[in-house]
């Protein structure tokens, strides 16, 4: 009897969290649609920005968060993303819609091949072998025999895509609606990704891998897999980002970029898809306001705002967010 009077309970706080979940998310899209018709051309490639940042920390998270894989290289292939779309543009004339894919499967590629050997790392290992793949990228980048390609250490001007004659915006604000269009998309892949059998398979090698292997999960092949989807959703990060800064140079893609992704994914909440949102929003604004309010020591005090996040938001804006969904709502639980 007591588990048949909980049933209507758990079934109308069940209801009343989708309803607020979708209630938040139109809302979400129907501001960030109209946003550039009130904000500023800056405010506009800030915002883009921050979209083609939680691009890649949603790449970044499926494969530390959910499948468990340290990686501090990402930076690399944000840089394959970057320049294989200026390539195609600048060198062979190719349009963008056919670029931004093509960015996203060679970095599918990369990030797969780079995963096979990096199977028998772990942990610290795997991290320090991403590490040295993030150094070597900007001097390989340089490196004479491909400057011809990649405009060595000058890099290359990449044009923003034209904007349709039946569209009544500037060449920003269609810039902004088609990052946003991916973004979306890209999102909606993702968490259905994780959501299903392939991230519950993802976390059972994250949390127990000998118990996953003897449920016939493949975990090597998965964890490759893994790897190479994550690069994927980077190089497409990397390819809008090409195109936003109508730039790449080598310069543009050291380890700092890979620290800042680590960094978003820590903030935003590890293991999370919203995560990746609040964390491009930390690392597209924080650094910025920082340097506002001092421009003797911004970084400083970006550090220490980054020390007080760790100790007064250990689970990420996700779990701080949860929680007080929590409080606000009793019986209401946030999933990720």
């Amino acid at each position: 009897m007591t588990v048949m009077s909980t049933m209507p309970d758990d079934n109308r706080a069940d209801a009343l969290r989708r309803s607020l979940i979708y209630t938040v998310i139109g809302v979400s899209l129907v501001l960030a649609l109209l946003a550039p018709a009130f904000v500023s051309s800056y405010r506009i490639f800030q915002i883009t920005t921050i979209i083609v940042d939680a691009i890649a920390l949603l790449g970044l998270n499926i494969l530390t968060g959910y499948n468990g894989q340290i990686s501090i290289g990402h930076s690399a292939f944000y840089a394959i993303g970057a320049y294989t779309v200026a390539i195609l543009t600048v060198k062979f004339g190719v349009p963008y819609w056919i670029a931004i894919p093509a960015a996203g499967l060679t970095s599918y590629i990369f990030g797969f091949l780079f995963g096979l050997p990096a199977l028998r790392l772990g942990g610290a290992y795997l991290a320090l072998a991403t590490f040295a793949l993030a150094v070597a990228t900007p001097q390989l980048l340089k490196y004479k025999l491909v400057d011809t390609w990649t405009g060595g250490t000058l890099g290359m001007s990449v044009k923003k895509p034209d904007v349709p004659a039946w569209l009544p915006i500037n060449q920003d604000q269609f810039l902004y609606y088609l990052c946003l269009l991916i973004a979306v998309g890209m999102f909606i892949v993702g968490r259905n990704l994780v959501r299903g059998r392939v991230g519950d398979a993802m976390m059972a090698v994250r949390d127990q891998p000998i118990a996953s292997a003897a449920m016939g999960i493949d975990n090597s092949l998965l964890k490759t897999k893994t790897f190479g989807v994550s690069a994927m959703y980077t190089g497409v990060a990397g390819a809008l980002g090409a195109i936003v800064a109508q730039y790449v140079a080598p310069d543009s893609f050291t380890f700092m970029l890979s620290i800042s992704f680590m960094v978003g994914i820590v903030i935003g909440g590890a293991g999370t898809v919203s995560g990746a949102i609040y964390g491009a929003i930390f690392i597209g604004l924080v650094p910025d306001l920082a340097s506002q309010i001092s421009k003797a020591v911004p970084w400083a005090l970006y550090g220490c705002c980054l020390i007080a996040c760790v100790f007064l938001m250990p689970t990420g804006i996700h779990g701080v967010i949860s929680l007080l969904a929590g409080k606000i709502l009793p019986g209401l639980r946030t999933k990720q």
